[in-house]
């Protein structure tokens, strides 16, 4: 039985340790702070340079790095990034820089841009829409975060070719087409945002702090940035993401895996051995972990039950010796009293005296009365041995007893010295959730562990018939059912905490529902089988057409009308005769 929960427990363990597929993660980074028509921007590098390092060091498989770039190289660099984004699992373009709106359209101002006009728009810099289709190839995420909401000088300069053509302040809403995107803005739309008076924007400083945080929900990563941008800028500027994400988590950095505890397989080893408590069940654990916190704890438990087993032994011996005693002190007091009995009859031959015979008669008394007692003495002592064994047997059942009950005490304390611990690493990383540590199961009754079994497969449709804590066949045959339904491996001979909490973890029906003939499964309930008019339910409780019966034979009478055709037919079987009447035949 322990060997066999071993091999299933590793087997479990080693499919639940299995890496998961790493995502493919790439970004392309563009900073334009030298413009050859404008005034300079001095943070839009700095920003470029600082976020480069940063996706570098989350990890990201590709990071393209660009500055300055005139309309070709941008237009050329956002093409080929849209290949490396092909087999990509999340995508991310982070632009620094102008950026312009012009009739709800936004669009990237590159260095070399002139835009004299409204007219130069298409041809001297990139559309935002240009650089989402990039990233459409992408297959988890896709993201476009754009520092580019700056008081933009082009607007004051740029000549209208069209009176009603609208140039808008900072860039326009968007309501991204492809699923799995967000648009972050530094400034949300028709505001503009600060560049910044140090060595980078506050925009830039809060995403470095939060987007790659790792495990935390971009969602969450963005919110915490529009409230740092408030904070250091005077609630002047909000920085607002556009677009939609699905209900799972979805991070730029995943989180990190815990690392593996190396007590879990000695914990389980030392729980097994509580649950025999014998000196062979601890030894066999000795020989596996001999060393460490539960080995010093384990050869405790072993030093217990050797006492008890010696207390017991010792008990033993002293009822042999008390029985032995007692039945030589009967066998010489028999021989004395044949002896003396000799001796009296011989002196009262001798005599042949009536004081003679008094004498041989007190004597006799005397010496029955002595018997007796000493009779009743021997018995008293085997009485007392009798008792000594009872009570060392007691005692090793209490021994027995609290060596169990201190093993499943020891297990707990180590259980919530684990929960301790991870409360302490919670402490120290407050943005990392940590799992807290699972509650140690106090020791329960096989009977108790079989009657909630028993009741929890009964739940999930596995029916064992009753619920008395008996594991009996209709037990065995409900969990082998469970086993067969759930794809799992527990032990059906008896009933188990494993079972019980693979049973209990199951929130819905797991073993198929079986219904009477003529009922059919609807839902979790069996209802009665309805046939169509015209069918009936038969034996193998599906509906059939019933059999239309034959059609009787109909005779013409004397009051009908004459016939308008008539043909005469063969007659069948007896000689009957068949006629035609209004294009129907009739037969005797």
């Amino acid at each position: 039985m322990r060997s066999a929960f071993l091999i299933v427990l590793g087997l479990l363990l080693c499919l639940s340790a299995e890496p998961a597929l790493a995502e493919k993660r790439v970004a392309l980074v563009v900073g334009v702070s030298t413009y050859q028509q404008v005034p300079q921007l001095p943070n839009p590098s700095r920003d470029a340079e600082a976020m480069t390092a940063l996706f570098r060091k989350a990890g990201f498989d590709v990071v393209v790095s660009k500055r300055d770039l005139g309309v070709a190289e941008l237009r050329r660099s956002i093409r080929e990034f849209s290949e490396t984004s092909r087999d990509a699992d999340i995508s991310v373009v982070y632009y620094a820089g102008h950026g312009i709106e012009v009739d709800g359209i936004n669009y990237l101002v590159p260095a070399d841009a002139k835009l004299v006009s409204d007219f130069d728009i298409e041809d001297e810099t990139i559309s935002l829409d240009r650089v989402l289709k990039a990233l459409d190839p992408a297959r988890r995420l896709k993201l476009v975060i754009l520092d580019a909401c700056r008081d933009n000088p082009f607007t004051r300069t740029m000549k209208r070719t069209v009176a009603s053509r609208a140039i808008g302040r900072g860039l326009a809403k968007i309501e991204p087409t492809m699923s799995d995107t967000l648009i972050a803005y530094a400034a949300k739309a028709g505001a503009v945002a600060a560049d910044g008076d140090g060595q980078n924007s506050p925009f830039a400083i809060a995403l470095m702090k939060h987007i790659t945080e790792p495990g935390l929900d971009l969602r969450i990563a963005f919110g915490r940035v529009r409230d740092d941008v408030l904070k250091s800028t005077g609630n002047r500027q909000e920085p607002f993401v556009y677009g939609s994400l699905g209900g799972n988590n979805m991070s730029l950095v995943p989180q990190a895996a815990k690392p593996a505890d190396p007590q879990a397989e000695s914990r389980v080893d030392y729980e097994l051995a509580a649950q025999v408590a014998t000196r062979e069940a601890w030894g066999s654990f000795l020989v596996k972990h001999p060393n460490g916190f539960l080995a010093d704890l384990a050869r405790v438990q072993m030093s217990k039950l050797t006492a008890a087993e010696q207390g017991r032994a010792r008990a033993d011996d002293a009822r042999r010796q008390a029985e032995e005693q007692a039945a030589q002190k009967a066998v010489d007091f028999r021989k004395q009293l044949e002896e003396q009995a000799a001796r009296q009859t011989a002196e009262a031959k001798q005599k042949l005296s009536e004081e003679a015979k008094r004498e041989l008669d007190q004597a006799r008394q005397q010496i029955a009365e002595q018997a007796k007692k000493q009779l009743d003495d021997a018995r008293r002592e085997l009485e007392k041995a009798q008792k000594q064994a009872e009570a060392a047997r007691q005692q090793v059942e209490e021994a027995r007893r609290q060596a169990m009950a201190e093993a499943q005490a020891q297990v707990d304390q180590a259980k919530r010295e684990g929960k301790d611990q991870n409360a302490k690493l919670a402490a120290l990383t407050p943005n990392e959730p940590v799992a807290a540590a699972a509650p140690a199961s106090p020791a329960m009754d096989p009977a108790d562990i079989a009657r909630l079994l028993q009741a929890h497969l009964k739940r999930v449709g596995c029916d064992p018939g009753s619920s008395d804590g008996k594991w009996d066949d209709s037990s065995r045959k409900a969990l082998e059912l469970f086993n067969k339904s759930a794809q799992t491996r527990f032990d059906i001979k008896l009933a188990s905490l494993d079972a019980l909490d693979g049973v209990r973890s199951k929130t819905d029906r797991v073993c198929p529902l079986v219904c009477a003939r003529g009922q059919k499964a609807e839902g979790d309930r069996c209802v009665q089988i309805g046939c169509s008019a015209g069918y009936f339910l038969n034996s193998s409780g599906a509906c059939e057409k019933r059999p239309e019966p034959a059609p009787k034979p109909k005779t013409a009478t004397r009051e009908a009308p004459a016939p308008t055709r008539a043909a005469p037919a063969a007659p069948r079987g007896g000689g009957g005769k068949c006629f035609t009447f209004s294009g129907k035949t009739y037969c005797e």
